[in-house]
């Protein structure tokens, strides 16, 4: 009896439990889908001489949907880097050197996963910010080492950003939601691109040494500094991997190439990295498991375009690649050569040279089915076709657009008030 009387009581609870708990679970999974259904995706556009970022439709007509100022304590920081001799010197070195004789203030940028915030690197505050998006805000500001900040990457869960500090050769690796350093490590000369493998496991941070002088010639490479891809475990953050691609080009007879690797993108399977150098109009294969470059592609050149090394931008000739999501098409930015292509990745063969004016990134839509690259010679954005490899549209945008990223907004959201 007294048996019978515990199963009874423990049933009873176990009923209770239910219904106290049933309904809180149903609310949250509720509030999950709520919050999700409330969030819209959108294509991020860093316009980088303007200090703004366009929000865009991520597919379909890519409409404008808003503008962000991304530089709202420019009064503070200007007073900051005016009231320091060594700053100021620093900050109008980047205008007159990669700045082309503009301010460099968003390079890169990023969403938080809830939507309410963007994530910016401006390089000639050499700093990271998080603006607000609703109220245009500063949520926090994270100054790097060094004098810039440059190219950035997001974890694949969303809660990491890393940054790469140029002058000081470090990569910093932050907080989305705080701007709390998690960690650095140390690169080559100039790190530039940063890609986190899919699973979250590997940072690869690309250096593409110094860009600013005029020793452009094959034969003086060796001045450009040290140029290699630094791998690192993005838990602890200690190199776990060091490529250096001048003896990969060596090895197959390119030793008249650069081996300063600038944007680059896996293959689905991660098996194979696809990126483009310095000074030259294509891009190679990387086979990763055997360590070395696989295939070579030529993109034809602009007649057009000069010839003098030291008329190219930054030393890229070509600045910008991106992957159809189910791995079959590659699409170009031909930066110095005024067009972008998409490119079978089976054959390597180009399709229809698109004329773009100075395209500076490449990046996909929202539904997988364009390339999206950012015209910085006539401030627009240009969306391509990766089945046609045609021209789909332009949408005007920002001073010197860069930078084009995914991301997410709330679903109502507009322009903030100023």
């Amino acid at each position: 009896m007294a048996a019978f009387r515990t199963r009874h009581l423990c049933s009873l609870a176990a009923v209770l439990v239910l219904t106290v708990t049933a309904p809180t679970a149903v609310a949250t999974a509720a509030t999950a889908t709520t919050d999700a259904a409330a969030l819209r995706e959108v294509l991020l556009v860093a316009n980088n001489w303007d200090g703004t970022a366009d929000v865009i439709k991520s597919t379909g007509d890519y409409a404008k949907i808003g503008r962000i100022n991304v530089i709202p304590d420019k009064d503070q920081r200007m007073a900051e880097i005016n009231a320091d001799p060594i700053r100021w010197i620093a900050f109008m070195t980047i205008r007159n050197s990669v700045g082309e004789g503009h301010d460099q203030f968003v390079d890169d940028m990023y969403s938080t996963p809830d939507g309410t915030s963007v994530v910016i690197s401006r390089p000639s505050f050499a700093d990271v910010v998080s603006i607000d998006v609703a109220t245009g805000a500063v949520n926090w500001r994270f100054p790097v080492s060094g004098y810039r900040s440059d190219h950035m990457a997001v974890s694949p869960d969303g809660k990491r950003v890393a940054v790469s500090a140029s002058t000081s050769n470090t990569v910093h690796v932050l907080d989305i939601d705080t701007g709390r350093q998690l960690g650095s490590y140390a690169t080559g000369d100039k790190p530039h691109e940063n890609i986190f493998t899919k699973d979250g496991k590997y940072l690869w941070t690309m250096s593409i040494g110094e860009v600013n002088t005029a020793l452009d010639a094959p034969w003086l490479d060796w001045t450009k500094g040290d140029r290699r891809i630094t791998v690192v475990d993005a838990t602890t953050y200690r190199p776990v991997k060091t490529i250096d691609m001048r003896q990969r080009l060596d090895a197959i007879g390119l030793s008249d190439h650069s081996d300063a690797v600038r944007p680059a993108v896996f293959s689905p399977d991660e098996s194979k990295l696809y990126f483009q150098v310095s000074f030259f109009n294509g891009f190679f294969e990387y086979d990763i498991a055997t360590d070395r470059i696989t295939r070579t592609r030529t993109l034809p050149e602009n007649p057009a375009t000069s010839d003098d090394r030291t008329t190219f931008v930054n030393d890229s000739r070509h600045h910008g690649l991106s992957m159809r999501p189910d791995g079959s098409k590659l699409c170009v930015a031909g930066t110095m050569d005024d067009y972008a292509t998409v490119v079978d990745r089976a054959t390597l063969q180009e399709g229809p040279l698109v004329p773009v004016s100075k395209p500076y990134w490449a990046t996909v839509s929202g539904d997988g089915k364009d390339c999206v690259v950012s015209e910085s010679g006539s401030d627009q954005v240009t969306a391509i076709d990766f089945a046609t490899g045609r021209k789909v549209v332009s949408v005007p945008v920002g001073d010197h657009p860069q930078r084009v990223r995914l991301g997410h907004v709330a679903a109502d959201w507009t322009s903030p008030a100023g």
